[in-house]
């Protein structure tokens, strides 16, 4: 007997006492042949508020076409979307990671009230894509993530360029070594079209794994957003979630974590951001499966870093497209043996097998050969310590120091520390320290891009050391400790911190310490109080009543 494809749509839209719901279904075009077969949601994250979405109703009108040609009625629904690069530096940047939980919150809700069948959701992005894949976790039916693609690199005095670059920029007009003029021109020039950031920064990053993961179909992510297959590669999905109804694939299937240990060591392997370790704890607590912020320092250790990608290295995520793609990292996953292959994706196909088909550009050098890895061991390192009782993560791309002492400089938001770079008062040797800026203190745990970068401008990202509880750009680079946990505004050590206090990055031993004894620590606590919270009504403060810590993937509870 063939399994009703139907079983949630049929219970709002069959029967006699059905008859309102269908009529108002007729209102706005749908035929009774419409509204008998399986309906689809269309979770759409279009917006106009940057480039990284705004081409996604050109891809869900073809993701439409693919469902109804494969039998399905597809019905479109919008989420919102929080632009990281656009708001970067600003109190707006505070709504960026809350935008993920709304995301997840949104589409859900609506899939949950209309008792759609299946559901495909289209993100762009960073923080859209976990909330995407957040929510279809909730959801448990038979989908698929799609993402709307990188951006074109951008030229520049002869070279290609992303939004990267421009941030930095700014750090060397401060310094006098770029014109005005010059960062003028780079303005109009980094980003040439639609589509996310161009660099293995966190939408890229997260794209990557997730179709590692197996929650989008191989051959998805990396084509570009303005290149002509993406149309065919969205209506392929369309046609594919209905594929994965008739088959029963759901979430569940598919998000083990054996898969998750896959998408952690593709992230390792290319470089990737620092967030997807905030992303994939969210997602792994969405399916209730036991994932610790230690477990990515081990599969980091065990996996070289072969991708040459922007910010640490000279590619961009179109390149490592014509390279081979995410098929490539697969393939080289599994001759590394750092791969489960045997764990099931929403094709159908094990990743195993769909990493068995890569087809490999020759000549290229986007993505080394295991033989001559940029770096033995990959990525991502967790350090812990006196000043990181529960963890700190920090990216190492293959160039960075492998140890740091120096005093601390304290600040205790973004906008400080950034004054402070702009007017030439840190210097060489420093440790940038920026707290309250965490989960709850901030709240919303902003990115720090605008700081760091202004920092690598300025010509000391090989001189300087930061951390802080807040987060960074997937466009980061440089000696960086982000989500330093527990955070300043619950009274974690970060909060004792004074000016000039000798702290100490030893990345081999995977430390983070202040050179203070425990009782000093705890002597200097005792006189500390919480800060008020900087809003007290509205969405920010119900996150930050509600949120956990970044070493728990800072979802809300």
């Amino acid at each position: 007997m063939e399994r009703d494809l139907r079983k949630q749509s049929r219970i709002i839209m069959e029967g006699v006492d059905r008859a309102p719901a269908r009529a108002m279904m007729k209102g706005i075009g749908f035929s009774d042949e419409d509204l008998r077969k399986p309906i689809i949601g269309v979770a759409n994250t279009w917006i106009e508020t940057m480039p990284c979405n705004y081409h996604l109703r050109r891809l869900s009108a073809k993701v439409k076409e693919g469902i109804r040609a494969a039998g399905g009625t597809p019905i479109e629904y919008n989420t919102i979307a929080v632009s990281d690069g656009v708001t970067m530096g600003t109190e707006g940047m505070k709504a960026s990671l809350i935008s993920r939980e709304v995301v997840a919150d949104s589409i859900e809700l609506v899939a949950r009230g209309h008792l759609f069948d299946g559901v495909v959701a289209l993100s762009g992005c960073d923080k859209t894509i976990p909330g995407t894949v957040m929510a279809l976790a909730r959801l448990n039916l038979p989908s698929l993530m799609l993402y709307g693609g990188s951006i074109a690199p951008g030229s520049f005095q002869g070279h290609d360029v992303t939004i990267q670059d421009v941030f930095e920029a700014v750090g060397s007009v401060a310094k006098g070594k770029m014109s005005e003029a010059d960062l003028t021109d780079l303005e109009n020039k980094a980003c040439p079209g639609a589509g996310a950031c161009g660099g293995q920064f966190t939408a890229n990053t997260m794209a990557t794994a997730i179709e590692i993961l197996g929650m989008s179909f191989m051959g998805s992510g990396s084509v570009p957003a303005e290149d002509p297959e993406k149309d065919r590669v969205a209506f392929e999905a369309g046609q594919l979630v209905m594929a994965a109804l008739r088959k029963n694939i759901r979430p569940s299937d598919v998000i083990t974590k054996k898969s998750l240990e896959n998408a952690i060591a593709s992230v390792a392997m290319t470089g990737g951001s620092t967030n997807a370790v905030l992303h994939f704890l969210a997602i792994a607590r969405e399916m209730e499966i036991p994932l610790v912020i230690d477990e990515f320092d081990r599969i980091s250790a065990k996996t070289p870093l072969l991708a040459d990608l922007k910010p640490g290295g000279k590619y961009v995520a179109a390149d490592m497209h014509h390279a081979g793609g995410i098929r490539l990292i697969a393939n080289r996953l599994l001759k590394a043996s750092v791969l489960h292959p045997d764990e099931q994706t929403v094709s159908g196909k094990t990743i195993g097998e769909e990493a068995k088909t890569a087809q490999e550009t020759a000549g290229q050098d986007v993505v080394r050969s295991l033989s001559s890895p940029i770096k033995e061991t990959g990525g991502l390192v967790i350090l812990k310590g006196n000043l990181a009782t529960d963890g700190c993560v920090i990216k190492v791309a293959g160039h960075e120091r492998m140890e740091h002492t120096g005093p601390a400089r304290l600040f205790d938001c973004e906008e400080a520390a950034f004054a402070a770079v702009q007017s030439n008062m840190i210097k060489a040797g420093d440790v940038v320290v920026i707290r309250y800026e965490g989960p709850k203190g901030g709240p919303g745990m902003r990115e720090m891009l605008g700081v760091t970068a202004a920092i690598v401008g300025a010509g000391l990202g090989d001189s300087v050391a930061l951390l802080t509880d807040g987060r960074f750009s997937g466009a980061t680079r440089g000696l960086m400790a982000g989500h330093v946990s527990p955070e300043a505004a619950v009274g974690g050590p970060i909060a004792a911190l004074q000016d000039g206090d000798t702290i100490t990055f030893d990345i081999n031993a995977r430390q983070l310490n202040v050179e203070l004894t425990d009782a000093e620590l705890q002597d200097r606590l005792k006189g500390w109080k919480a800060p008020a919270p900087r809003y007290k009504s509205g969405v920010m403060a119900k996150y930050a009543r509600h949120v956990l810590s970044a070493s728990e993937g800072a979802i809300t509870r």
